[in-house]
């Protein structure tokens, strides 16, 4: 089945200035940000991507910019990999919403957090949207390129870490236990019964282990897609 690469984009000013950027306008990726921009292109290069799939905000497309330069696949951007809609948090220090009564919710019963204002949205409802985006967009594909295609999608750090509980079949109140870092891969591989996480918050190394593994001479025995490997197997070469 397909393999999805989860991208959170490089560091931004935003992070940088201690500030939860939501949705606000105008954050883009600070030096170092653009220097892990360049650098997580250079792990993927090996790598054929079948699709790549962007929030829409800046930061994130100014992260794929170097990862499709040399490829004529320009990103499709799908709202439901933005970021949270934190509400009237937006824009605020990170500093002065520790203080807040809705973080302690946050951080321990997160599926029951809903961020304040007009355009204030639930954890809960973020997970929902990307996970059936990241649903929606892993059936097309498999129908399109087929079970070993690999496809990339760049989001931010809570809606990552929102896809990975699912994969991992964790509650979403579990989610803060998952770091994912800028610029970090995370790795899910999708089959029929269940997800494989593959990796998380990588930040270096190589990412050729996501090339289709050569083909058999028609051994009839191997191990289904959608079953693990008892003992752990050989891993990825």
């Amino acid at each position: 089945m397909p393999t999805l690469v989860l991208l959170r984009h490089g560091r931004s000013t935003a992070n940088t200035s201690g500030v939860l950027a939501g949705w606000s306008p105008g954050v883009d990726l600070d030096d170092h940000g653009r220097k892990q921009a360049s650098a997580v292109a250079e792990r993927l290069r090996p790598v054929p991507l079948a699709a790549i799939v962007t929030s829409p905000l800046d930061r994130c497309q100014q992260t794929l910019a170097p990862v499709w330069a040399d490829r004529d696949l320009p990103p499709v951007v799908d709202e439901r990999f933005g970021e949270c809609r934190y509400g009237d948090w937006t824009g605020r220090k990170i500093n002065d919403l520790v203080k807040e009564p809705l973080w302690k919710v946050v951080q321990q019963h997160p599926s029951a957090a809903v961020f304040p204002g007009p355009e204030g949205e639930g954890l809960a409802a973020t997970q929902a949207r990307a996970v059936a985006a990241v649903r929606e967009w892993d059936a097309r594909v498999l129908e399109s390129h087929g079970k070993d295609a690999v496809w990339l999608a760049c989001s931010h750090g809570d809606v990552i870490k929102a896809i990975l509980a699912d994969a991992y079949g964790m509650h979403l109140d579990l989610f803060q236990r998952i770091v994912v870092d800028p610029c970090s891969v995370s790795i899910v591989r999708y089959s029929e019964t269940r997800p494989f996480v593959v990796r998380v918050n990588d930040i270096g190394g190589d990412l050729t282990g996501l090339l289709p593994p050569p083909k058999s001479a028609g051994n009839k025995d191997e191990v289904d897609a959608s079953d693990a490997v008892v003992g752990g197997g050989a891993g990825t070469v």
